[in-house]
């Protein structure tokens, strides 16, 4: 089983929600690949009330998906990149800058899409355009 490592700024919002959104649909697609997700800068008292965000919460209910047994944001770590066959982070323009300044051997080996954060786009928007990349990488880990 390969691991796919989703990297938000908190592992609140849009990381969380690309990996639970990826664990739900692997399997339908019959990919032996699973996802785990990390913030590359989480500080619960400053920014994240809660072990999630409730739009994320509400985006998985809307989209009937299991929601696991919650828990509280998790910073990346050296051996979570060990462990993952792909990593992305989900905004180049915000994690790049992170992931060099803490991670410099990885920022070249992370993928970078460019799905915004609350500051940028509203909720339901962000979380739209994280599902669709994860629609898109599901189609592209497919066996051909």
């Amino acid at each position: 089983m390969k691991t796919v490592l989703f990297l938000c700024t908190g592992n609140y919002f849009r990381s969380r929600f690309a990996e639970y959104l990826f664990n739900h649909l692997a399997p339908l697609e019959g990919l032996a690949w699973t996802a785990q997700s990390r913030g590359l800068a989480t500080d619960p008292a400053r920014r994240n009330p809660g072990p999630i965000s409730k739009y994320t919460l509400l985006a998985m209910q809307e989209r009937q998906l299991t929601i696991p047994e919650l828990r509280l944001p998790l910073e990346v770590t050296l051996d979570d990149f060990h462990k993952a066959a792909r990593v992305i982070a989900v905004k180049e323009a915000e994690h790049r800058a992170m992931a060099r300044e803490r991670f410099p051997e990885w920022e070249q080996r992370i993928e970078y899409w460019h799905c915004h954060d609350l500051d940028c786009a509203a909720a339901g928007d962000a979380l739209n355009a994280v599902e669709c990349c994860v629609r898109t990488l599901i189609t592209e880990l497919k066996p051909t």
